[in-house]
């Protein structure tokens, strides 16, 4: 449906309405970003205006203690734990893992606040128009692949819930084999989640800060008592925190110290390149975005003590012979079906949270940047939620092994991937960036133009070299461990050795790397002499005015006309007063 608007010399408009049908392709703001390019960008991908930005620290704050707590974060010590080392170990490298993605996060999370585009836009500054498809197609895989890991841990909570309220589905006959590692009611209650989440994949961006000061208040208040409950229930915490060595000592303890360091990388190495997606909506100065180099080690410690705390209570309280690491499994075993409601609750709308706010709003941006004429961010959600099915994430959760094995995987390529961005912005362009060149393909600012060695006649552009060099170098020496991890009975020997800290070594070499070729062999091009905002872009367009953030022609004219589409979209048709 349409809601046509027109203004009068009379106190009140007119409305009027009129049906249209869906669309295959989306709506186009239209703005100097897109113009004569709908190849690079729609409403979605061009910056956002500034009215159209709604996020405050509070909104920051609320959104990075709704991302934290999680099932995943839950499980990070406890997950090291059952592999050989101690509680006190675990806290320590989920405190220095986070210590140091949290400078790479508030680094690429200011170049968004700064410029209000997403990460694929920005993409196109180191890796040029072409190249940023390496980027974009590494990092939607990756989010898919994590949002239907939230998936599960989602529909594990409801599972809760449901067999707190009919203690009889819990004994649903399984019909599924059990080496799937799912169950009839499992896979029952994961549907009924990936469903109840679909119309959250609808809103905008900016209206969902408010499921995220919902998230940060409930959840923590739920995982606090958890807390309370653990050390109430079991004086001292349980065999745990009794335990004061490790069971592996000498190399074997070094290699799997950074192993699961990596692992614990790779869970929010995807924030580490995207953060953009989110902070391009923030109204506030890019230096709040240092307020998470104190602020993530803190929670993300917090809330893995939780987890440690309460598993090792849960083992000692219930008598069981193994540590209950998945926080549903713990929750089955409380007497109180209320707490086992309420405490499945807080676990489902954890996963929610942080399956819409770090992983389908961030491939919706990917899917968009991908096809801008045919998909936006709803859309791209929703193709995320459909792709999620495809991967069979109950598979890789099965173990702790198995789910450590997937993080180290998810964090080599975006270990480099993040340098590339990082050192790009900061050190090579010296916090320069022509936004209105970041939608030009045409424009030689990031065109990249480079002859073929041997064939001075032949020209390529939009892919940078030194970029894609660089990844490679970042990539290539974890690929045997890869290799290894997905099917063990290929021996790669040392090989396995770069993959145990995979992020790392990515990061470091790739920025090496990166940095030398650039400065060797200088794009001269991209180093422009001063910013270009989107702000001053928006402004030299004479009379642009900006109606819920979308860009459309302005005019002092007394009659004007303005379509908006009932579904969310604008389309700008005449001239707005």
């Amino acid at each position: 449906m349409l809601l046509r608007i027109v203004f009068r010399d009379s106190k009140f408009p007119r409305v009027e309405t009129s049906f249209s049908r869906p669309q295959l392709r989306v709506s186009q703001a239209q703005s100097a970003f897109a113009a004569g390019n709908a190849r690079w960008t729609n409403r979605d991908l061009d910056p956002i205006p500034l009215l159209a930005r709604k996020w405050g620290v509070a909104s920051l704050i609320a959104y990075w203690i709704s991302d934290a707590f999680n099932a995943a974060t839950w499980e990070f010590a406890s997950s090291i734990i059952s592999v050989g080392l101690t509680y006190k170990e675990a806290i320590a490298i989920v405190a220095i893992s986070f210590f140091i993605m949290s400078f790479v996060i508030a680094g690429n999370g200011s170049v968004g606040a700064i410029y209000h585009v997403p990460f694929p836009v920005i993409a196109r500054a180191s890796w040029g128009f072409w190249g940023s498809y390496i980027p974009i197609i590494s990092r939607v895989i990756l989010a898919v692949f994590w949002f239907a890991i939230q998936n599960i841990n989602g529909g594990n909570a409801v599972r809760v819930m449901i067999g707190a309220i009919w203690p009889s589905y819990l004994n649903l006959h399984n019909s599924i084999p059990e080496d799937q590692g799912i169950t009839t009611n499992g896979m029952v209650a994961l549907f009924i989640f990936w469903l109840a989440q679909v119309p959250f994949l609808c809103l905008h961006p900016n209206k969902l800060r408010w499921l995220f000061a919902v998230k940060s208040v409930l959840v923590p208040i739920t995982w606090l008592a958890i807390l309370i409950w653990a050390f109430v229930a079991e004086k001292g915490g349980g065999n745990i925190f009794k335990e004061q060595s490790a069971s592996v000592s000498g190399s074997k303890y070094s290699w799997l110290f950074l192993a699961n360091m990596t692992s614990v990388l790779g869970n929010y190495a995807t924030l580490s390149v995207n953060q953009s997606d989110f902070s391009r909506y923030s109204r506030v100065s890019p230096r709040w975005q240092l307020l998470y180099i104190p602020m993530l080690p803190i929670i993300f410690t917090f809330i893995s003590f939780i987890g440690i705390a309460a598993s090792s209570a849960g083992q000692a309280h219930y008598n069981l012979s193994s540590i209950p690491w998945d926080p549903t499994v713990l929750m089955s075993y409380w007497p109180n079906r209320a707490c086992r409601f309420f405490g499945g609750f807080s676990f489902a709308l954890a996963s929610l949270g942080v399956n819409i706010s770090a992983n389908s709003l961030s491939a919706a941006n990917d899917f968009t940047a991908l096809a801008p004429q045919f998909l936006n961010i709803r859309r791209g959600q929703l193709l995320c939620a459909l792709l999620s099915w495809a991967l069979v994430p109950w598979k890789i959760l099965e173990s702790a092994d198995n789910f450590l094995d997937f993080m180290s995987a998810y964090a080599i390529f975006l270990g480099p991937i993040a340098a590339i961005m990082l050192f790009d912005y900061w050190i090579i362009n010296r916090q320069r960036y022509d936004s209105l060149a970041l939608y030009q393909p045409w424009n030689p600012t990031y065109r990249y133009e480079c002859t073929i060695p041997g064939f001075p006649d032949h020209i390529i552009s939009g892919f940078n070299w030194r970029a894609i060099v660089a990844f490679l170098v970042g990539v290539v020496p974890s690929l045997p461990g890869l290799i290894n991890a997905v099917n063990p009975s290929i021996n790669v020997g040392v090989g396995v050795h770069p993959y145990q800290f995979g992020w790392l070594l990515g990061f470091f070499s790739t920025s090496g790397v990166y940095v030398g070729l650039s400065l060797w062999f200088p794009a001269k091009e991209t180093q422009i002499e001063r910013a270009i905002l989107p702000d001053e872009v928006y402004e030299e367009n004479s009379g642009a005015a900006v109606v819920e953030g979308v860009e459309t022609p302005y005019s002092a004219d007394k009659e004007s006309t303005l379509d908006i589409k009932a579904a969310g979209g604008f389309k700008s048709s005449e001239k707005v007063v």
